[in-house]
């Protein structure tokens, strides 16, 4: 019993590890960084790294709903009319009630956004369409309903005080509140995923829906949660984005979808569903902002921004699938 030999064997050996992906994420943003600072001092400035990290926040909050519906094995294509749709009926509930109306702003806003992500989840669930073509008409008919009831035009042209203050307030050490927003829905997807019931059935649904249903998991339930979740992020940073940029309006939305996909995607979550970690999903996030940068800086336009993130997704879409065959 005192042999030396078996006490050390009894030693729980801890080991760390970082996906191949994740760290070639993070690879890319420090050769980003060193890059971009031959270019410019700035790019390594406290200022312009604080500045990076408020405007990662904002695709971060959406990717984070994103990933969970692509961990299913699915996509929500109704992202960018969900964004605006909580940015707008924000501004429209604030405007309509006044000083009560700036208090139940951002919930409203957050709420239209998770009753877009429930329709979407039944649609999914139960009439089993496609999530790639329900989600695009659900994009479409909230587009027509925001330009009907508006006119084309935001119901109330400034966002509250509430609203501008989460987005843009730096009150703590000069860090901004949306950095800490962020922060704190990523700690709870993380927590969700990793360490609760339905994080673990989110992963099964994603690898195979059909055995996931046999062993007696509601899978119908995990997709309309997800789908909730998503709708609920897209909708809260479109609140968040019109504090930053004091105003609602048509369309604000649009820039994100793309992006959102390809951060989620470029931390290595498949893209076919049932394996991604969150780590993977801010590395997404940091290095799809940073190349917005220096997109930016080179002045090249919005078409050709586009065409870089299509080919992103194309190219793990196409790795992921050869993937699974070898796999199989």
């Amino acid at each position: 019993m005192n042999d030396p030999k078996l006490q050390v064997s009894t030693i729980p050996v801890v080991r760390f590890s970082l996906d191949r992906s994740v760290a070639t994420a993070f690879g890319c943003i420090i050769l980003m960084l060193l890059g971009g600072a031959l270019y410019s001092r700035e790019f390594l400035s406290p200022e312009y790294l604080l500045q990076q990290l408020q405007i990662s926040a904002f695709l971060g909050i959406i990717a984070s709903g994103a990933m969970m519906v692509i961990l299913i094995g699915h996509i929500d294509l109704s992202i960018p009319w969900t964004v605006t749709l909580g940015a707008m009926m924000a501004t429209a509930v604030a405007g309509w009630y006044g000083d009560a109306g700036a208090v139940f702003a951002i919930p409203a806003g957050v709420l239209c956004g998770a009753l877009v992500g429930l329709l979407n989840g039944l649609g999914v669930a139960y009439l089993r369409l496609p999530s790639m073509i329900f989600t695009l008409g659900m994009n479409a008919v909230v587009q027509g309903l925001m330009v009907l009831h508006t006119g084309g035009f935001a119901p109330q042209d400034h966002a509250t005080d509430a609203m501008h203050f989460l987005a843009v307030g730096r009150p703590i050490f000069g860090f901004p509140n949306a950095l800490f927003i962020w922060i704190l829905i990523g700690a709870f997807t993380t927590f969700l995923l990793t360490r609760t019931v339905f994080g673990r059935r989110v992963y099964a649904v994603g690898n195979r829906e059909t055995a996931a249903y046999l062993s007696g998991i509601n899978t119908n339930a995990v997709i309309i949660w997800c789908f909730i979740l998503s709708g609920a992020a897209a909708a809260f940073a479109g609140v968040l984005l019109a504090g930053y940029s004091t105003k609602a309006y048509q369309a604000m939305g649009d820039p994100y979808l793309l992006p959102a996909i390809a951060a989620v995607v470029l931390g290595g979550t498949n893209i076919l569903g049932g394996r991604g970690n969150y780590l993977g999903t801010i590395a997404g996030v940091i290095l799809i902002t940073l190349l917005q940068s220096i997109l930016a800086v080179m002045q090249m336009p919005e078409a050709g921004r586009q065409i870089i993130y299509g080919v992103v997704i194309l190219a793990m879409l196409l790795s992921y699938g050869r993937s699974e065959i070898d796999r199989k």
